[in-house]
């Protein structure tokens, strides 16, 4: 059975650099033959989380359901339905951006949260998906990884859902040009996180 790699992306700008890694990896996930999709943040409606835990009361392994209605719940039903996942964000203001968030905030629904308990539980502990998490900076690769947060985030999400990262793809200098394109060497390297994926 094919594995199915499913991506989400919250970049502001459609075509650039996480656009273009997160691409080159579900081409890399398709040669090995698996069924990739494309969630692009931008064009999802989603609404901020107003923290009334409505999702979170009910005990069990499955997501709870948000009383809100926009796209989020299609989008959690993607995110079970998939074997593999890549979150992508590039950096803003040394974080992930804030539509990446938006969407991370709402998979509060991934925790059981009584309110009589101080603190969460995830409702899937164990990681039963693999995971890789691609962030740009216009900063060299290694000053973002030592000063931002935007990696974090991707895994704190990956966490949420029950993900492993399988893999962190830190991509630097990516603001040179208004119509930046990857390198050969960073193409390369994105199919290869494909690849990964895509095996059991």
């Amino acid at each position: 059975m094919k594995r199915k790699v499913l991506a989400v992306v919250g970049s502001y700008r459609k075509g650039h650099t996480i656009h273009q890694a997160v691409e080159e990896i579900l081409a890399g996930a398709a040669e090995q033959g698996a069924d990739t999709e494309f969630i692009d943040l931008l064009d999802r409606h989603i609404e901020f989380c107003t923290n009334c835990r409505h999702c979170t009361q009910n005990p069990g392994p499955d997501p709870g359901r948000c009383i809100l209605k926009d796209d989020m719940e299609g989008i959690i039903l993607q995110i079970e339905r998939a074997d593999a996942l890549v979150f992508g964000s590039p950096v803003n203001a040394f974080t992930a951006t804030a539509l990446f968030k938006r969407f991370q905030e709402r998979l509060v629904a991934y925790a059981f949260w009584p309110w009589e308990k101080a603190s969460p539980n995830p409702r899937r502990p164990a990681k039963s998906k693999k995971a890789v998490l691609v962030t740009s900076s216009a900063m060299p690769a290694l000053m973002a990884r030592l000063t931002t947060h935007a990696m974090r985030t991707l895994k704190i999400t990956a966490d949420m859902v029950g993900a492993k990262p399988a893999g962190r793809f830190y991509i630097g200098l990516s603001a040179y040009r208004p119509d930046q394109k990857l390198s050969p060497k960073v193409r390369l390297r994105a199919r290869k996180f494909g690849e990964h994926l895509a095996r059991r």
